[in-house]
């Protein structure tokens, strides 16, 4: 098989499918798509190497929306052996003829794929001895073998470039819900921040005495995540704030409706988790950057029940209109994160 593996959330399959289909459409490489709803992955079928290798160096993982993960595969593999799943797998590694910084044997993040964890784990033990003892592992290699396990006996090999792909397995960062916070939301905007934006970014743009507004804060879960990056925030929500937040000295709470709050000054972040049609999100936010009450903002697009692609379509298509109309040239990333369920998370700013 030539083409790409990419797993993402159990539900998400056909939106999945359809962004790889948009992006093969752009890139006139041929391919079509393979799913099945809630196995949390997508198979991207490509007719041949070269237009394997095209897709998926013109596919890094920052720029998918509903791909946690996007591999190069090298072989799909069916019938492995119970007793010796690494005799068939093995032979596939050594033609490739290349080392590599690190193997990972994972399962999809589905109902099936986690009943499949325990096996994954023994046999990535089993892989990395194997890979060690044949000389194949190389910590200098920008490469990270992987291994998709997608039934017992079925199973993508594939590869990972450092650079390009996400660090964690699966594509999922495992986050500590932190005690100190005052609900499991603030989860969402801690991932958005660290798969949104990269390290240098984070640092730069997210610096001690910045100012934030967070709209529709309460009870605090976002503007947690803030404040305990020592920004000033102003949290704007009729209902209530965790006291504990009100008492860092860091917290402003209005009692306002937070689509009609404007900021007095621009601000340096302007964060949004409010339950509201996504159009009329992406409106909003779309007004913060153009008036320029904000430099940067996070926010959630709740979805429909169907076309949720199409609606993440047109959400952008209606964010980019208001932007050029004000003149404005902009960068969006979306993603929908662990963290998220039926929605994506966006983050936006004004270059």
């Amino acid at each position: 098989m030539h083409g790409v593996l990419a797993y993402c959330r159990p539900g998400f399959e056909s939106e999945c499918a359809q962004e790889f289909s948009a992006r093969d459409a752009a890139l006139a490489t041929g391919g079509f798509a393979r799913s099945r709803r809630d196995s949390g992955y997508v198979e991207f079928v490509l007719p041949d190497a070269d237009a394997a290798a095209r897709f998926h160096t013109s596919t890094p993982w920052r720029g998918l929306t509903f791909a946690r993960q996007c591999l190069r595969v090298l072989a799909r593999l069916e019938s492995l052996p119970a007793q010796d799943r690494l005799s068939v797998i093995l032979p596939v590694v050594r033609a490739t003829g290349r080392r590599y910084a690190d193997a990972w044997i994972e399962s999809p993040d589905s109902d099936a794929g986690r009943e499949l964890a325990g096996l994954c784990r023994a046999l990535n033990n089993a892989l990395v001895a194997a890979l060690k003892r044949e000389k194949l592992l190389d910590p200098a290699s920008g490469l990270r073998l992987h291994v998709g396990l997608t039934d017992t006996p079925v199973a993508f090999v594939a590869e990972a470039d450092l650079a390009t792909a996400a660090p964690w397995p699966g594509g999922i960062p495992r986050l500590r819900f932190p005690s100190a916070a005052p609900s499991r939301s603030t989860l969402k905007l801690e991932e958005a921040l660290l798969t949104l934006l990269d390290e240098g970014e984070r640092e730069r743009w997210l610096k001690p005495g910045m100012t934030a507004v967070d709209l529709g804060a309460a009870p605090g879960g976002w503007t947690w995540q803030l404040v305990r990056r020592s920004l000033h925030v102003t949290s704007v929500d009729n209902g209530p704030m965790a006291q504990s937040l009100l008492d860092s000295g860091l917290v402003t709470h209005l009692r306002e409706d937070g689509f009609r709050y404007r900021p007095a000054q621009p601000v340096d972040w302007m964060v949004c988790d409010m339950v509201e049609q996504p159009r009329r999100v992406a409106a909003r936010m779309a007004e913060w950057l153009a008036q320029g009450w904000c430099r940067h903002t996070v926010f959630n697009l709740k979805l429909p029940m169907k076309k949720r692609y199409d609606e993440v379509a047109l959400c952008h298509d209606l964010f980019a209109e208001a932007l050029a109309a004000a003149g404005r040239r902009f960068e969006w990333r979306a993603r929908q994160l662990y963290h998220d369920r039926e929605e994506i998370t966006v983050f936006a700013r004004v270059r």
